[in-house]
C-alpha cells in the first residue's frame, strides 16, 4: 500500500508516505530559505517520499513564532522558487521520484513574536506574558493575508496549501473560542468562520491547479470550553470535529493531515516520547491508540476525503510495517513522519530494500523540540552531525 499512487483532482503522488512538516527555526531573518534550510530539504528529498510537506511559513510577519520562521513575501518568492526547483532535482536524481511539495500558512497566534490571542485562556496562559486580544476586523483582514501568501507559494512552484489550524496557533485558537463575543466566538458557526473563511480565500486565490489541505487539530485533549474537540472533562469528543472536516471538504480541501493535542501544554498527546519534560499522565501506548482510533473515525465519516496518519515516529523500526498495517485496513490514505524522517531520510528507501536500519532510527528524546524552545536551529541532535554539534554548544553554553 505505501508504494501506491494516489491521484488529487489535479496532482498525482507517486506513493503514500508523507514527510511532516518539521519546523527548523533556520531561515533568514526576512523569512527566506537560508542553506541550513536548503540542506534540510535536500536531505529530505532524497529520501523518496510521495509528499514533501514543508514547515510552517507565516503569513505576516507579526504572526512568526521567531525571527527565522519561514515567510513568503513578494520579496522573497524568487528564493522560495529556488528551493522547490533544487528539492525536486535532488528528489529526481537520487530516487527517480518527484514529490509533490505543500508548504503550510500559518498564523502563530499566542506563540507569536507579538502574541495575539482570541480570547483569554487560563489553560494556555502564561505568567509575564503581555497578550493582545485580536479585534474582529484584524481577524476579517486574515483571510486576504492566507490568499496573498497562497498565491505566492503557487508561483514558487508548490503542488499543495495548508491552511493549518492546529497546535494552539491563531485559527485552531479560535475553534475554542466559546467564551469570545462577536461574530468569531461563541457558537460552532461563529468559532468555525476565521478558519473556512481562510481556507475559502485559499482556494478562490489558488484555483483547481493546486492541492488543498489543512493540518487540522481534532481535539486539543484540553477540557471545554478551553479545548476544541472535547467534552467537560477533557476527553476528546469529534462531534464538531467532523462536521468541521465535511465543510472544508464542500470547499475543496482534498486532504487532512489529523493531529492531536498541543505541543505547548500536553506535547506527550501529539507525539508520544521516550524521554521529555517531564512524566507523561499516560503510557505512550495510550497515545498511539488514541491517534488510531481518531484517525480511522476522521476517515470512516469523511471516505471522500484524504486522511493522514501522524503519530507513527514512536513506531522506530516498526514505523513503516504500522503504517503499511493501517493503510490497508482503510484507516489512513497516508502515513506521515516527522521526527523519524529528519532522524532518517532514508527509512523508506531502505525499508522496501529490507535494509532499514533500527540505529539510525528517531530515539524518541525530544532533542529536536529542546533545540526550538531554546531558540536554536532545530534538527535530530542524535543522528545528524551537524545538529549534534549545535545541540552540544548549546548545552556547554547552558551550564
Amino acid at each position: 500500500m505505501l508504494e501506491r499512487k494516489f491521484s488529487f483532482r489535479s496532482k498525482t503522488a507517486e506513493n503514500r508516505l508523507i514527510f511532516q512538516p518539521m519546523e527548523g527555526c533556520d531561515c533568514l531573518y526576512d523569512g527566506s530559505p537560508s542553506e541550513i534550510t536548503a540542506r534540510k530539504y535536500a536531505r529530505l528529498a532524497a529520501g523518496g517520499a510521495g509528499i514533501l510537506w514543508l514547515e510552517a511559513s507565516a503569513v505576516c510577519s507579526e504572526g512568526r513564532t521567531n525571527l527565522r520562521q519561514m515567510l513568503i513575501s513578494e520579496k522573497n518568492v524568487g528564493a522560495f522558487a529556488k528551493l522547490a526547483d533544487t528539492i525536486r532535482e535532488k528528489a529526481l536524481a537520487a530516487t527517480g521520484v518527484v514529490p509533490l511539495l505543500f508548504l503550510q500558512l500559518t498564523h502563530s497566534g499566542r506563540q507569536s513574536l507579538q502574541p495575539l490571542i482570541l480570547y483569554d485562556n487560563p489553560v494556555y496562559r502564561k505568567a509575564g506574558v503581555q497578550y493582545t486580544v485580536a479585534d474582529d476586523g484584524y481577524l476579517d483582514r486574515l483571510p486576504d493575508r492566507f490568499a496573498a501568501a497562497a498565491k505566492l507559494a503557487v508561483r514558487a512552484g508548490f503542488d499543495g496549501i495548508d491552511v493549518k489550524a492546529c497546535h494552539g496557533y491563531l485559527l485552531a485558537e479560535s475553534l475554542s473560542a466559546f467564551n469570545r463575543a462577536g461574530r468569531y466566538g461563541g457558537s460552532f458557526e461563529n468559532r468555525s468562520r476565521l478558519f473556512l473563511r481562510c481556507a475559502e480565500a485559499v482556494a478562490a486565490a489558488t484555483g483547481g491547479g493546486t492541492v488543498l489541505a489543512s493540518r487540522l487539530g481534532i481535539t486539543d485533549m484540553v477540557r471545554k470550553p478551553w479545548g476544541f474537540g472535547t467534552d467537560e472533562d477533557g476527553n476528546a469528543d469529534l462531534t464538531e470535529p467532523l462536521i468541521l472536516v465535511g465543510k472544508l471538504h464542500a470547499i475543496g480541501a482534498e486532504i487532512v493531515n489529523v493531529t492531536v493535542g498541543n505541543p505547548y501544554y500536553n506535547p506527550h498527546v501529539n507525539r508520544p516520547f521516550r524521554k521529555g519534560p517531564y512524566a507523561a499522565p499516560e503510557t505512550p501506548q495510550e497515545g498511539l491508540a488514541r491517534f488510531y482510533t481518531l484517525t480511522k473515525a476522521v476517515k470512516a465519516a469523511h471516505p471522500q476525503t484524504a486522511v493522514v496518519m501522524s503519530g507513527l515516529s514512536y513506531y522506530a523500526e516498526r514505523a513503516l510495517d504500522m503504517a503499511e498495517r493501517f493503510l490497508q485496513e482503510g484507516v489512513c490514505d497516508f502515513a506521515g513522519l516527522g521526527r523519524g524522517s529528519i532522524a532518517y531520510p532514508r527509512v523508506y528507501l531502505d525499508w522496501k530494500n529490507g535494509a532499514a536500519d533500527k540505529r539510525n532510527m528517531c530515539v524518541l528524546c525530544s532533542k529536536c523540540t529542546e533545540m526550538m524552545r531554546r531558540g536554536e536551529v532545530s534538527g535530530c541532535a542524535v543522528q545528524d552531525p551537524f545538529y549534534r554539534e549545535i545541540y552540544k554548544g548549546m548545552n556547554v553554553c547552558a551550564k
